[in-house]
């Protein structure tokens, strides 16, 4: 206080007090914000004993972020604390889109690896109104179909329209950048126009019966996907039958996220798709997928290679990366939850309905002849022989290429390892399912080894050699039979990478060939399947060889 009793305050006590330099509040008082109560003779400011709390409210608005005349009009009782701090919270949302919006646009030029060039187009995309990204899309689609006589099929396309919400993520913004920029692509444009070429070949005429709508292909809406922008029923429980009362796209959504979740399923198991165990699961899919067909001209109404060959050109025809990714950019633009992917089970469902063109009942002749004592004593010769060729293996081998196309070594003793667990597992009645999964760890060596050991004694203490697994009832003899089979031929590989001798298990090599033969003789060797189309033997070749040849492999 000051000295003369008045309870005045100099300019140096009330910063003091308030810990706001003086330099600050003779600025806030020059502009009106804290008017002296007094002077001094000498013509100092003095202060009223409000000042402390009047200085901090201006400090609390400055820091908020609000101006120095907003917060005047305050003082002076011309706006409310209320009115002015929702009038500064709109302009501050403002900035934070402004910021928001040049962070994507940025984030999106570092991602994408843009040129300088490319920066005022970016930015400008990044400003456009709803109507204008609305406008891009339509001339797009409008351009792709020109000629195509497919209307529910372009009213899908065009009701899916990229619908930013006001205050857009950074991630949202480089989403659209992005689709601004891939429908300007030759690729994507002839995609989307083969995909309406074919729902027009698949549209009855008008006016025809029992056609209500455009076909529906399994992983895809007429128009693609589901559109954005409708509501979203969710994902069907792919477990129960889609209602009577539902519609024609409900059930195609069924379909598809049946075969999405019976394919995702069948490659965790490591089930082939060119294995007679597939046969049931593609005769489930199709029995599902056959009511979608009804509204589709000259419709299939059983199971049979007319039928599979159709659901095969529809998966075919839908299998559009950049079609996909159309769609999932557009989810992410409005925020909706992405589709599946279906890249992993549309693989290994199309490549199955090429192994299986048409339904087929069992040969059980397969299974005729396998001793339980015969398979054991080949499976303890092959892993004896096999496991001396993985001892041999160096670490710097490990990325070596195999006959296998596409598999290293390391990737090849992975799936060796992954045949005897996934046979044990079976044994143990509890078939694994990370097929994908890392087997094979820090020491290649151990793993063969330890997975040999569990084998054996699975095979062995289960009971497995003298039981049956799967709907088809197989021996479980038959099934280590397989193991067989498959750990020969891969040693036949292995031995081919690392330059070593390819004569393995000659005790047994050739009741193994008879029983590959036996097994896999009727197998149809197509896209996908476990082996490919059997070789010749050169002259001469030896029983390994001549195995490695039936199971595509070049022994010359």
């Amino acid at each position: 206080m000051n000295e003369d009793g008045t309870g005045l305050l100099t300019i140096g006590e009330l910063a003091k007090l308030t810990g706001i330099p003086v330099k600050t509040i003779r600025s806030w008082s020059d502009q009106h914000l804290l008017p002296p109560a007094a002077r001094t003779p000498a013509g100092y400011r003095l202060y009223g004993p409000d000042a402390p709390a009047r200085l901090e409210i201006v400090r609390s608005l400055r820091e908020l972020g609000i101006g120095l005349a907003a917060i005047r009009a305050v003082l002076h009782r011309e706006r409310t604390v209320a009115e002015t701090a929702a009038q500064w919270a709109d302009a501050l949302d403002a900035q934070i889109r402004t910021l928001r919006l040049q962070s994507a646009v940025l984030r999106s030029v570092a991602a994408r690896g843009s040129a300088a060039e490319e920066l005022p187009y970016m930015t400008e995309l990044a400003r456009l109104s709803a109507r204008e990204r609305r406008r891009i899309i339509t001339d797009f689609v409008e351009d792709a179909l020109d000629g195509v006589d497919a209307p529910a099929y372009r009213s899908g396309l065009l009701a899916a329209t990229p619908d930013l919400p006001d205050d857009p993520t950074p991630e949202q913004m480089g989403a659209w950048i992005e689709l601004a920029a891939l429908v300007r692509e030759p690729e994507l444009r002839a995609a989307l126009r083969r995909l309406a070429e074919y729902s027009a070949r698949m549209t009855p005429p008008a006016g025809e019966p029992d056609a209500p709508g455009e076909p529906q292909t399994p992983g895809k809406r007429a128009s693609g996907e589901r559109a954005p922008g409708k509501q979203s029923p969710g994902q069907p429980d792919p477990t129960s039958e889609p209602s009577a009362a539902g519609s024609q796209e409900q059930a195609a959504r069924h379909v598809a996220e049946l075969m999405r979740v019976r394919g995702e399923e069948a490659v965790a198991a490591g089930l082939a798709p060119d294995s007679p165990a597939a046969e049931p699961v593609i005769a489930e899919l199709v029995a599902a997928w056959l009511p979608t067909q009804t509204g589709t001209a000259d419709p299939p109404t059983e199971d049979g290679p007319a039928a599979r060959a159709r659901l095969l050109e529809q998966l075919e025809t839908a299998a559009e990366p950049v079609v996909e990714r159309y769609w999932q950019l557009l989810c992410t633009v409005t925020g909706r939850p992405a589709p599946p992917r279906w890249g992993t089970a549309g693989t290994w469902t199309t490549a199955a309905l090429r192994a299986h063109p048409g339904p087929c009942e069992l040969d059980r002749s397969a299974f005729d002849g396998t001793d339980p004592d015969r398979v054991m004593r080949a499976y303890a010769e092959v892993t004896r022989d096999v496991a001396a060729l993985v001892a041999a293996v160096r670490t710097e081998d490990l990325a070596l290429p195999t006959p296998c196309a596409g598999w290293t070594v390391r990737q090849l003793l992975d799936h060796m390892v992954w045949e005897n667990l996934m046979a044990t597992s079976i044994a143990e009645g509890t078939p694994r399912t990370d097929h994908t999964a890392d087997h094979l760890g820090d020491d290649h060596r151990a793993a063969f080894a330890d997975s040999v050991d569990a084998a054996r004694t699975a095979f062995t203490g289960s009971g497995m050699l003298h039981r049956t697994y799967g709907p088809y009832e197989a021996p479980g003899a038959m099934i280590v039979q397989q193991v067989v089979v498959e750990l020969l031929a891969h040693g036949w590989d292995l031995a081919q990478a690392i330059g070593a001798p390819t004569g393995l298990a000659p005790e047994t090599v050739a009741e193994t060939l008879a029983a590959a033969r036996r097994i896999y003789g009727a197998a149809p060797r197509t896209e996908g399947s476990s082996f490919a189309p059997e070789r010749p033997a050169p002259p001469g070749a030896s029983a390994t060889d001549r195995l490695a040849a039936f199971l595509g492999r070049d022994p010359a």
